[in-house]
């Protein structure tokens, strides 16, 4: 059985590409290495399911089309729409600090303040615009705070926090 603490996030499945199983891929983590294991994991109906690699076509630095083995139409496909994708991390490359993570690895991380505190959870990231922004959830409101490493002063992946130190008047309290 696969357990969760063993998995990290490498991106999530969008819709099916075509009607041969083909599915866009968004990555979030470029430093999987499918040479030693070629095979992602989804969770379904509450359990672990490895999915083998037939092929895949890197068609950004964080999108794919993948071709999985036992997914062979679009019907099969729909079925993964919006899943999310994991991968062993004995198999994760170990040069992190290389930027083998795009600003979308964060989405699910809760983002705190050094001062304020908790501000909310990561739902987006928006790269449409010079400054690449997390789409904060801040209660019932959606605020944009910049995903800039120069205010960034910590990462904890194990608790899936981001503890940064705001501009004063940013954020309102």
């Amino acid at each position: 059985m696969i357990n969760r603490d063993e998995l990290v996030q490498i991106g999530q499945f969008r819709k099916p590409h075509g009607t041969q199983g083909e599915i866009a891929f968004s990555l979030s983590n470029v430093s999987f290495d499918t040479s030693k294991c070629p095979f992602f994991i989804c969770e379904m109906d509450g359990i672990f399911v490895p999915f083998h690699i037939e092929n895949y076509r890197l068609i950004s630095d964080s999108s794919a089309y993948i071709r999985l083995k036992t997914v062979d139409s679009d019907q099969k496909a729909r079925l993964l729409t919006n899943k999310e994708v994991f991968f062993p991390k004995k198999y994760i490359k170990k040069n992190i600090g290389n930027n083998n993570f795009t600003w979308d690895y964060f989405i699910g991380f809760t983002l705190l303040d050094e001062k304020l505190g908790k501000i909310g959870a990561i739902v987006d990231v928006d790269t449409t615009t010079l400054n690449t922004l997390f789409i904060v959830e801040k209660g019932k409101e959606e605020i944009l705070v910049p995903a800039a490493e120069e205010i960034i002063t910590r990462i904890n992946e194990h608790r899936k926090e981001i503890i940064v130190s705001l501009p004063e008047g940013l954020i309102e309290q």
